[in-house]
This record gives structure tokens, sequence and C-alpha cells, in this order.
């Protein structure tokens, strides 16, 4: 089952960081960016986040699922979804313990 946008706006509105935050369609399911670091995944109108020490640290009591068969596990959040301050402190700490994206290569042309 595809992920529905209002449900990415409504997670995308929860975080914040409006400035910051993005999300890229990708095979039905979404993408989530803070700047150009991929922190989350929204599949099946589920949010997911990369697992970091930190992230489990503030999380406690996790929860950790894969988003896609095949995916490496991630924090499943689900309770906490209406929690704003909650999941805007997850995304900067997870944010900041996530390493720089590598720089694309550029596209060659024939």
């Amino acid at each position: 089952m595809a992920s529905e946008q209002r449900f990415v706006d409504f997670i995308t509105d929860q975080i914040g960081f409006s400035e910051n935050v993005t999300n890229k369609k990708m095979f039905g399911e979404y993408g989530l960016y803070f700047d150009n670091k991929l922190f989350g995944l929204v599949c099946d109108n589920k949010l997911f986040i990369k697992p970091t020490q930190s992230g489990r640290d503030y999380i406690k009591d996790v929860v950790e699922a894969s988003p896609y068969p095949g995916a490496k596990p991630s924090f499943l959040i689900e309770e906490q979804l209406d929690d704003r301050e909650w999941l805007r402190q997850l995304v900067k700490i997870t944010v900041s313990e996530l390493p720089e994206p590598k720089p694309k290569k550029s596209k060659l042309k024939s």
C-alpha cells in the first residue's frame, strides 16, 4: 500500500523545520530529508526514523521494524506522532548523529 500525501504532509508539519525538512516520493513511498540528509521514511503511512545511538537513548522503549521487505530495521514511530516537540527533538538528535551525505558524482555526457 502506498503512503498518502496527506499523511506525509502531517508528519512534515509535526516535525517543523519547514526551511530544512523536505520529502521526496520514491516508489509510492516517501523519503524524509533534513537539508540533504535522509533521516526517515514514510512507508504504508507509517513513520520510520534511521536508527542512531542517541535516538535509541532518547526513545528508550524502541520499536524497530523494516519499512519495506529487505530493508534494514528502523525506529518505528507510532505513539508519539501527535507529540510535536518530542518528534522535533528526535529528528534533531538523529540528524546530528547521521554522517553527511556523500557528494553526488557528476554525470558525464557522452
